[in-house]
């Protein structure tokens, strides 16, 4: 009989391991364009069967590098469909806040372009065979989530928006029934980039056009608070950039509950 026990716990075992490998996603890297720029992204896709909500992901200023990837891995673990995107395109990746400030100083400088580039991606996503494109939304971290808020503010046709420590400023204010998004700001409450006036004035401005939002702050969390690398960048850099991990899970569950809403 214990050999028979044990055969069943090792029988039991390798079920395990297989069903979990067979539940894992699988990413793919993409090349698309916008007005002839190459833009190089990552689609990663759960295997659950039939149509998913597809998700875009906008990097922060350092460009599409493992992060937003492995981003894009976790919300295909929830089931969605995800896709890093480029925003810098050539699949621009920097190292130094000076490459990364001039990168996205370009970005702020022609919003009609990285309009463009965005909605390459979202095509492209939207065209996946397992995607469900009446079900889209975008997520930004640092300069991504001002991206994403800046695109929600333009109208396009996403469900939800959630931008993670990112930038609140614009030069397009949003206006009345020109959102269709949800938005979800999750910010840092002691990030020193995002000022109090910044703060009261992204209120006022989605109060204003009756935007339906949701704005989190987390206590003793300074800028880039959901990326491990950011405690060594703020080192190395003298920057106020550190990971919390509290801040991390928390936002990352009120991601999860939003697009259990906006996405059903």
């Amino acid at each position: 009989m214990g050999l028979r026990r044990l055969a069943l716990s090792l029988a039991a075992i390798s079920l395990a391991i297989v069903t979990a490998a067979s539940a894992a996603p699988t990413g793919q890297e993409v090349t698309y364009s916008a007005e002839g720029t190459p833009l190089k992204g990552y689609i990663a896709h759960p295997k659950a069967e039939g149509k998913r909500p597809g998700v875009l992901i906008v990097h922060e200023w350092w460009g599409n590098n493992d992060y937003p990837r492995k981003r894009a891995d976790m919300l295909a673990e929830l089931g969605y469909v995800a896709m890093a995107l480029d925003m810098f395109g050539n699949g621009t990746v920097v190292s130094t806040p000076a490459e990364a400030g001039k990168l996205a100083g370009e970005v702020a400088k022609n919003w009609d372009v990285a309009e463009k580039r965005f909605r390459a991606a979202m095509t492209l996503l939207a065209g996946q065979p397992d995607v469900d494109s009446r079900r889209m939304a975008a997520i930004g971290y640092c300069f991504g989530g001002g991206v994403v808020l800046n695109m929600a503010r333009r109208g396009l046709d996403l469900a939800g928006v959630v931008s993670f420590h990112g930038s609140l400023g614009t030069p397009t204010p949003a206006q009345p029934g020109g959102v269709k998004a949800k938005l979800l700001v999750l910010n840092g409450a002691a990030d020193p980039f995002i000022k109090p006036e910044q703060i009261e004035a992204f209120n006022k401005e989605m109060q204003a056009a009756k935007v339906e939002y949701r704005f989190i702050n987390y206590e003793g969390a300074v800028h880039a608070f959901t990326n491990p690398d950011s405690t060594e960048n703020g080192r190395k850099f003298n920057l106020p950039l550190a990971y919390q991990a509290e801040a991390d899970r928390s936002s990352w569950d009120e991601m999860k509950r939003f697009f259990s809403a906006t996405l059903k």
